[in-house]
């Protein structure tokens, strides 16, 4: 059974989530064949203080993102 995992930044909609896990199930289902029902995805969202760029966080790189 794949389990798929993707860690994002913090700010997607609800939507835009949901929409990523069904394409991300419907992509692996379609190259790897087997049962769709048998696939997980996990989304682990981080904040803007807990992600860096060369040691620096993103809310102190792209203050307005």
């Amino acid at each position: 059974m794949p389990f798929i995992q993707v860690t994002l930044m913090e700010g997607r909609t609800v939507e835009q989530k949901h929409e990523l896990m069904k394409r991300l199930n419907d992509a692996t289902a379609e190259v790897l064949g087997g049962d769709p029902q048998r696939i997980r995805v996990a989304l682990y969202e981080v904040s803007k203080d807990d992600w860096a760029i060369g040691g620096v966080p993103i809310s102190v790189l792209r203050p307005d993102a």
